[in-house]
């Protein structure tokens, strides 16, 4: 006959053991809501938040009534990143049944509306969960032009 209880032979676990064991479980990874593209350049900032194929929310200081060079400051990138997030806000609660809760940042650009938008973020009690720049860098870059001559 088999004993099927044989586990409960075995003496019961150490403080070591069970240090030892909890060290080689796997770390938690922790799944965003939904995806913030953030794309900065020196004249303009475009957001768009989106979850898988979906696109939940999109703005740009542009569309935020800012003309000139005033696109390109970094106030401009907050209201428009603020705009976004209540588009966002709203069409994700109305779809899933819940709020918006974690994000992954992903910027993209030279420009300083980056910083100010992550801030309004936190601002909003949205959990950021990872930041990454994907700014293209060139290998070799555009052919220079050709020397002056005087």
């Amino acid at each position: 006959m088999t004993d099927y209880n044989s586990h409960a032979s075995q003496p019961p676990l150490t403080m070591a053991d069970k240090a030892l064991a909890g060290a080689h479980r796997k770390r938690k990874e922790v799944i965003p809501d939904a995806i913030v593209h953030l794309s900065t350049s020196f004249n303009n900032t475009i957001i768009c938040i989106r979850k898988g194929g979906d696109t939940l929310g999109i703005s740009s200081a542009g569309a935020c009534d800012f003309k000139g060079t005033k696109k390109g400051t970094a106030f401009a990138a907050r209201v428009a990143f603020e705009k976004a997030i209540e588009k966002a806000y709203d069409k994700y609660r109305a779809k899933y049944k819940h709020n918006l809760g974690r994000v992954e940042v992903r910027i993209k650009g030279p420009g300083q509306g980056s910083e100010q938008a992550i801030m309004a973020l936190k601002n909003k009690d949205i959990e950021v969960t990872q930041i990454l720049n994907i700014t293209g860098v060139p290998h070799n870059g555009c052919r220079p032009p050709k020397r002056r001559r005087v």
